[in-house]
């Protein structure tokens, strides 16, 4: 079996284990204050370097908590990770964080619905400051001038909307770091998280680019990126391609196949994301033998990645009822990817408000 096979078979087993639990609140109290970043780490590289430093110069005595995506390996986009997340967590432990917990399932869920889960994350863990990078670009700084003010602003169609005056703030459509922090926002007025002077926002840096980062792991060449990552993360990844353990890419296409051709047009149209009409063009079109034929019966959705998003959750068929049900329970489990010492993990353990924090294996 291959080692995707075994991530998958393992994520899939520790779901529905984290189904199974239920909160249980914590009543400890710690005056110790936590930064919490959610960020893939896809790989790590100077700008979130730069965001890290920049939370943790501001206030040096806090614990760095980084939230990592996630069970089954699969990123917002749907895309298979680069490395695995203990190997993601061990990079951000060597470059400064204190604590790096597990984010939830990103590949196989809706941007509004993982917004959500990282939200209650963050109310979790009693979140005191969340540094957020940003592209300075028109009418931004309002923005998140409202968003610490602690207005509700939410992104709509074309439009990002002040929920606490009723004014449209801008018009138009925000690039993805930037939307990402008003669907935050949107999300943790929801829950009823008061994030007012929480955020620490943090203008994206120059010279960073992801396309020749993942270009470099490929052609296992880094010469052209050297200066665009910390040093231990170009280490980790040669020593990750020379144990051939790099899983960018790299999915279990016997199970999409298989969930593809043999799943009923009911069962399809019970996954997370599926509806109706996307479950029948599988259907109707199958049997697949190959996943270029499999895409080509993929409906386009809203989204420019959603046949990866299909793709992600037909490897790991999960209806949409079991997704709402792990999204009331979220986080029913805090799981502990990596951390820089004993402390740090005993000062975690009485600032966060879950009973339920387990070492990952």
């Amino acid at each position: 079996m291959s080692q995707v096979s075994n991530i998958l078979m393992h994520d899939m087993e520790l779901f529905f284990n984290d189904l199974n639990e239920d909160y249980k609140f914590s009543g400890t109290v710690s005056d110790i204050n936590l930064i919490a970043d959610f960020t893939e780490y896809n790989p790590l590289h100077n700008g979130h370097f730069h965001c890290m430093k920049t939370a943790k110069h501001m206030f040096p005595k806090s614990l760095f908590v980084a939230i990592v995506p996630g069970l089954f390996e699969r990123s917002g986009r749907g895309i298979p990770y680069i490395l695995p997340r203990q190997i993601r967590a061990e990079i951000a432990i060597s470059v400064g964080a204190d604590i790096v917990v597990e984010g939830p399932p990103m590949g196989i869920m809706g941007s509004g619905q993982y917004s959500l889960c990282l939200c209650k994350m963050f109310k979790a863990l009693n979140t005191d400051f969340i540094p957020r990078g940003y592209k300075p670009v028109e009418g931004i700084d309002e923005i998140l001038k409202r968003i610490n003010m602690g207005h509700h602003i939410a992104p709509k169609p074309y439009k990002i909307v002040d929920k606490t005056t009723n004014e449209v703030i801008l018009r138009g459509k925000l690039e993805e770091d930037n939307y990402v922090i008003t669907s935050f926002s949107n999300s943790l007025s929801k829950i009823g998280f008061d994030y007012k002077d929480k955020f620490i926002f943090v203008e994206r840096i120059e010279g960073v680019s992801g396309t020749l980062i993942r270009e470099s792991i490929l052609n296992d060449n880094f010469d052209d990126v050297v200066d665009m990552m910390p040093p231990k993360t170009i280490e980790v990844l040669k020593r990750e391609i020379k144990n051939d353990a790099i899983i960018y890419g790299i999915r279990d296409i016997e199970k999409i196949l298989d969930t593809a051709n043999n799943y009923s047009l009911e069962d399809l149209s019970a996954l997370n994301l599926f509806n109706d009409k996307l479950a029948r063009n599988i259907v109707d079109n199958r049997p697949f033998d190959n996943i270029d034929e499999l895409q080509n019966a993929i409906l386009q959705g809203f989204s420019s990645h959603f046949r990866q998003r299909v793709l992600s959750i037909l490897e790991n068929p999960i209806p949409k009822k079991v997704i709402s049900n792990y999204i009331d329970r979220y986080p029913s489990v805090i799981r502990v990817l990596g951390y820089k010492n004993d402390d740090c993990l005993e000062k975690f353990k009485k600032k966060v408000n879950n009973e339920n924090i387990s070492l990952f294996r």
